[in-house]
């Protein structure tokens, strides 16, 4: 099973079409919070606003090739999507972040609201359609900013937590 964090879940879903000898040892493909659609945000980032993560704690992140914020744009992922059909035989799910207003980490309220201009229904990185793997089966609605569903600040650095992260809710799906 290969699961795909934000960024990650577009790179996993790359991979799979790109690397098609690994498809043969995989059951399924999950998407956590995952950029599958790409994110409002990045159509007005920069590469510098993207390098500050690398500040967050815990990240051990490089800056890469530099083509992350290109590929994290809405159109970029949606073409890649209309070009690159998933294969099937896989199982693919989906757990999307989608909080309540007050669950949203004071640090990242700012990006909530913008975000909130396209959709109020994010997670202040993601709308919660676009972490959806298409054709997917959605595993669960988690009442959580986008960062508290796997980036343990709270835990790792209690003083930053108890500050600025917020608690995570699950409401599964029936």
């Amino acid at each position: 099973m290969l699961i795909g964090y934000s960024k990650g879940a577009p790179d996993v879903l790359e991979a799979l079409v790109a690397y098609p000898e690994i498809r043969s040892r995989l059951a399924a493909v999950v998407s956590a919070a995952g950029a599958v659609g790409g994110s409002p945000l990045a159509d007005d980032a920069e590469l510098y606003q993207v390098d500050l993560l690398r500040h967050v704690p815990g990240a051990t992140c490089t800056s890469g090739d530099g083509g992350v914020v290109q590929s994290l744009r809405p159109a970029t992922r949606k073409a890649w999507l209309a070009q690159n059909p998933l294969p099937p035989g896989l199982r693919y799910y989906s757990v999307v972040t989608f909080p309540q207003p007050e669950h949203i980490s004071s640090i990242l309220t700012s990006s909530y609201d913008k975000l909130s201009r396209v959709d109020p229904r994010n997670d202040s990185q993601l709308i919660f359609y676009d972490q959806l793997i298409p054709g997917s089966t959605l595993l669960a609605y988690v009442n959580a900013d986008h960062w508290a569903l796997a980036v343990p600040i709270a835990r790792t650095h209690p003083t930053i937590g108890a500050l600025f992260v917020r608690r995570m809710r699950i409401a599964a799906r029936h």
